[in-house]
């Protein structure tokens, strides 16, 4: 279902610096090899889950690691490269709706190639590395989420899966998980550093996560429009029922996580020195 030929589209001639990784970047062979290997992210996920159960067990009866310098590190170059992405991303994603519509930006994947083109490489490799997220709440022994690891595992196959074929609605959803966590990597690296951060902060972190999957509803919702009414749209059934599928369940669990770490009594702001609770990112906050 990948195409090389959208018109219009937003160029490297409309960028006033175009790095050269962006300028040498080669659609054709990214697109070709993401077609020939996205099925590898089940395997990579499936390689990940089978890694926390043994990594969990080895760790049992061994002292936790002190990585609190190696995971700020780590935690703000994700960051970095999540505003870069970001950065790169917005001038494209403004185009796609300010001077075309909102429907072009859903149906047209014309973000595929040039600069945007790219970054969404990028951020399908990336997913792969986010996975490394995991071993530090592994070695330093400290609660993992269904939310964590169900999260890695879903966005990196939906990712591939999605690239392949260049699903148009990737547009709004690259854009989106850029931002977000160009901010919560900055905020998870804070904390890696054990700076205890405002309430509010931690909040409005978990309200860009609900809004990202609220808004992926939507897109998903007005892409089914599309494809119903007959229209052409750049997204497969496929994949739109695996877009409904994660973002449904993402929006539960956050709003399930904001309502324990926020809003129920003994939260980890409200329950004095002795109340703790499981954050997102796995580490138990106090």
């Amino acid at each position: 279902m990948a195409r090389y030929d959208y018109q219009p589209r937003y160029g490297l001639e409309n960028y006033t610096l175009v790095l050269p990784l962006e300028d040498t970047f080669d659609a054709v062979k990214s697109t070709e090899w993401m077609q020939e290997n996205w099925h590898h992210s089940v395997t990579f996920s499936a390689a990940y889950v089978a890694l926390i159960y043994a990594g969990q067990k080895v760790m049992e009866s061994r002292k936790p690691f002190a990585l609190d310098m190696p995971l700020f590190v780590w935690n703000m170059g994700l960051a970095i490269f999540s505003f870069l992405g970001f950065m790169r991303m917005s001038p494209e994603w403004l185009w796609s709706w300010r001077e075309n519509s909102f429907v072009y930006s859903v149906c047209t994947a014309s973000y595929a190639q040039g600069v945007t083109g790219f970054w969404t490489e990028q951020f399908a490799m990336s997913k792969v590395a986010e996975l490394v997220d995991t071993a530090f709440i592994v070695l330093r022994k400290r609660p993992l989420l269904f939310l964590h690891w169900y999260h890695h595992v879903t966005v990196l196959i939906f990712t591939w899966h999605a690239y392949k074929d260049h699903t148009a609605s990737g547009r709004w959803f690259i854009w989106m998980n850029y931002g977000v966590h160009a901010l919560m990597y900055s905020y998870y690296a804070l904390r890696a550093l054990r700076i205890r951060l405002p309430k509010q902060i931690a909040m409005v972190v978990t309200v860009f996560q609900i809004s990202q999957m609220i808004m992926g509803i939507y897109v998903g919702v007005t892409v089914y429009k599309m494809k119903s009414s007959g229209e052409q749209c750049q997204q497969t059934w496929e994949n739109l029922g695996l877009c409904f599928l994660i973002y449904f369940t993402y929006f539960l669990l956050f709003c399930n996580f904001f309502y324990h770490a926020y809003l129920k009594k003994n939260n980890r702001y409200t329950g004095g020195t002795k109340a703790t609770v499981k954050t997102y990112d796995g580490l138990r906050r106090h």
